[in-house]
């Protein structure tokens, strides 16, 4: 008789339905696992041993083999040693088989029995949730697995209490769903003295998620300005917090089940490899881009990051998606995300300086600002130059809006393209429009589109140029409530991108 279990292998944020099949036979002792186990599978078979001994549970002297189906799936992580140890404890009968076949099932093994918390959890309540099944898991992943509120979420902290449960002992109640976590103390937009046209650049950012890159000399604020940006974005919708939250899963990064809506903001350091910005390594584990989904990608020191790792940016920055191919894997992870990056406008970072410039200007300035490839700096909807603040305007107090009252200008702009793309399925910002959606929507009037023609002629904008002028004047109508884009969006919406070098 052949006892059945299920559980999931993950690729990328798809939880693929894995049945655990387990078959005693007669025959000399033997434990194996067959099905492409990794090294961490392989070994489950001496975790279960030892927590089935730990329960006073012996094997019998026969030959026992484990099967996970599809063979031909790769299977990787310890999350296999619940759902064999449930197949196992099927098969000798001393639980209910078809109470093991109604659940979906994950969770590593202590040599004691106590379940240890895997990551994955909530793609795979999802992938319950399809099934139709409950998800079996250890107890400090049901708060996150319960944020699902498709299926019913298991939560036990031993192996013990999974065997009480299907023989109705002691049964266990569904777990909750954890808090929301607090959105964090953000940094005030008010606390930044001078940088004026930056702030309205981060301002029409947010509005429309348009990609920005600030210039500057060192200590000008740069750094300042982008910590200060997820302060003004809205809240994650329900949606995006689960879109969001199932990628952060996998990468181990959810802390007690909770689950925020407050936008990521990742910061990956110049020395990062090409695996930790796009994904990959073992297992082709999402990277910094996409824990970056729905919300921030701030890449301070830009031109420093190796050039192969800037040109992987230009894909996943129009798609919104990135592919890992590997020789064992292919997978694929949503990517949609704000770049911001940060540069300083040379390698000594003081060309605008004649007292501190050192002698290669301003050779040094193209040579530094041209490890941006022209197709690279091309995606960025907008450049602003960042100015030296005056040590003498470090001591006036502070100025401006506050991060509150920008948000709410966000908020308010955000609200009006949701309503204008209602019913478009992936489709929430002006930096999503393309074909005849944005000629539409965004078509300048009469004055506006002789201003967009002559600059268009003049810098040799490229039609990618040319559609995101447009893209980012509409943004900044909706800032203006404004349904028609007209010539002062056009001109202000052109002053950002020929800001910074005239690559268009």
């Amino acid at each position: 008789m052949v006892a059945r279990a299920y559980t999931v292998a993950f690729e990328g944020v798809e939880a693929r339905i894995v049945e655990v099949q387990c078959a005693i036979a007669p025959g000399m002792p033997y434990f194996g696992i067959v099905g492409l186990p990794d090294k961490a599978v392989s070994e489950a078979k001496e975790r279960v041993r030892a927590a089935m001994a730990a329960m006073s549970i012996a094997l019998p002297s026969k030959r026992i083999t484990v099967n996970l189906s599809p063979a031909d799936l790769p299977k990787e992580g310890s999350h296999f040693d619940l759902p064999i140890a449930l197949a196992l404890l099927a098969a000798l009968e001393i639980i209910p088989k078809d109470e093991v076949e109604s659940t979906v099932a994950l969770g590593e093994l202590s040599l004691d029995g106590r379940l240890i918390a895997v990551v994955g959890a909530l793609p795979a309540a999802m992938a319950a949730a399809e099934e139709d099944r409950a998800l079996l898991c250890p107890k400090a992943c049901g708060a996150e697995a319960a944020w699902v509120g498709a299926t019913q979420v298991l939560a036990a902290a031993t192996l013990g209490e999974v065997v009480r449960h299907y023989t109705g002992q002691s049964p266990i109640h569904p777990a909750e769903a954890g808090e929301v976590q607090a959105a964090p103390q953000g940094r005030d937009f008010r606390d930044v003295k001078g940088q004026e046209r930056a702030k309205r650049a981060l301002e029409i950012a947010a509005a429309g998620r348009h990609h920005v890159l600030m210039v500057g000399t060192p200590g000008s604020g740069k750094s300042m300005l982008a910590a200060r940006l997820p302060g003004i974005l809205p809240p994650l919708s329900a949606q995006e917090a689960l879109e969001t939250s199932m990628i952060h899963s996998l990468a181990g990064l959810l802390s007690e089940g909770g689950i925020s809506r407050s936008r990521p903001f990742r910061e990956p350091h110049h020395t990062a490899s090409m695996a930790a910005i796009v994904g990959g390594g073992k297992g082709a584990k999402p990277g910094e881009i996409s824990l970056a989904h729905n919300g921030v990608l701030f890449m301070d020191e830009f031109p420093e990051f190796p050039r192969t790792v800037l040109e992987t940016l230009r894909q996943p920055i129009e798609t919104g998606e990135i592919m890992v191919a590997r020789a064992n894997a292919h997978i694929r992870y949503p990517c949609r995300f704000l770049l911001v990056a940060a540069a300083n406008p040379c390698k000594c970072g003081y060309m605008s300086d004649p007292a501190r410039a050192c002698a290669k200007v301003p050779l040094c300035g193209e040579d530094y600002l041209g490890r941006i490839s022209g197709p690279l700096m091309d995606r960025f909807d907008l450049r602003v130059e960042v100015p030296p603040v005056a040590y003498t305007d470090l001591d006036l107090p502070a100025s401006g809006d506050t991060s509150a009252t920008v948000a709410t200008r966000v908020a308010a702009a955000r609200g009006r393209q949701l309503a204008r793309f209602k019913g478009k399925a992936n489709l929430t910002v002006n930096a999503d429009m393309e074909g005849s959606l944005l000629e539409q929507v965004a078509a300048p009037d009469a004055e506006g589109r002789a201003l967009l023609a002559r600059v268009a002629e003049r810098f040799g904008l490229s039609a990618r140029g040319y559609h995101r002028v447009l893209r980012v004047a509409r943004t900044i109508a909706d800032l203006d409530a404004s349904d028609q884009v007209h010539l002062p969006h056009i001109a202000e919406a052109v002053s950002y991108r020929i800001a910074v070098g005239a690559k268009s």
